[in-house]
């Protein structure tokens, strides 16, 4: 696990094999001067060579909308390894393509994903097996993998004291989230929930939870909470949040997947709506 501020990415490896793959990967990016670095995704490749992994898989819980994925620079210095996703991708690109004029490039969207994953769809890492669970609600498109007793939960759950992530996106459900939440809970009391973010108060940044600790203390979602319940404090909650700060490169690179766009020479530029009280 490496943590950026706030924000988790992951390693995951068979101790066997050294078989092993990349969970939710970061760019560095100064969204001021436009400057993308590869810093912390350096030191992940600097882990693997560290520790002779062989690294199968590049893999994403969701088209995120906070941070730039690294899973191109990846693909580039792992060269043959495939990206993966939810197959519910689709539904995301569709949503952002003519927010930012990508609908009108054919095929923009062809093969920028590898491997698009079905519901409990499993792929092995030497002898691990890797499972993929559907947990919609932050964004459709949201999916978890379980390996062993691990799962890797992406923005479906928080820690306890955090809760849930919003729920306000386009295609984003907070009845859905409180199910996929459910779900999480349903699992063994032991199983680990491993976190793409911690946002802590008085606290050190965790990226670990269990199954039991979240069913008798999530402070949106725990045991006796009801789904009404859920997606009133969900609605309060999200009325007061303000955009992501990265929110618009994010998305034009990540349904991409990792790739970014390019303006009419060719050359990479992120466009910026905006909304105006009077029309100019």
């Amino acid at each position: 696990m490496l943590c950026s501020p706030s924000l988790q990415q992951y390693i995951v490896s068979d101790p066997v094999s050294r078989d092993a793959a990349l969970i939710d990967t970061v760019l560095d990016f100064e969204p001021t001067s436009g400057a993308i670095s590869t810093h912390t995704a350096d030191k992940i490749l600097s882990f693997i060579d560290a520790h002779s992994l062989n690294v199968k898989y590049i893999l994403e819980t969701h088209a995120h909308a906070d941070h730039l994925t690294a899973a191109q620079y990846f693909r580039h210095k792992l060269p043959g390894v495939p990206v993966g996703i939810g197959a519910r991708i689709s539904q995301v690109q569709n949503t952002f393509a003519p927010v930012y004029g990508l609908d009108s490039k054919p095929d923009v969207f062809n093969g920028v994903f590898d491997l698009l994953f079905k519901d409990d769809e499993e792929i092995k890492l030497g002898s691990l097996i890797c499972r993929v669970l559907h947990l919609p609600g932050h964004t459709p498109d949201h999916i978890a993998y379980l390996i062993g007793d691990a799962v890797f939960v992406g923005d479906s759950i928080f820690q306890p004291d955090v809760g849930s992530a919003r729920a306000d996106f386009p295609g984003g459900d907070p009845k859905a989230l409180y199910s996929s939440m459910q779900r999480l809970m349903n699992l063994p009391a032991t199983f680990r929930l491993f976190v793409g973010h911690d946002y802590p108060v008085d606290r050190a940044e965790l990226c670990v939870s269990t199954v039991a600790q979240q069913r008798a203390s999530n402070k949106h979602a725990k045991v006796g909470v009801s789904q009404e319940e859920f997606v009133q404090l969900r609605a309060e909650r999200d009325a007061i949040l303000g955009a992501p700060r990265l929110l618009h490169p994010s998305l034009q690179t990540n349904i991409l997947g990792g790739r970014f766009p390019r303006d009419e020479n060719g050359k990479p530029s992120f466009k910026l709506p905006i909304s105006t009280p009077i029309s100019l």
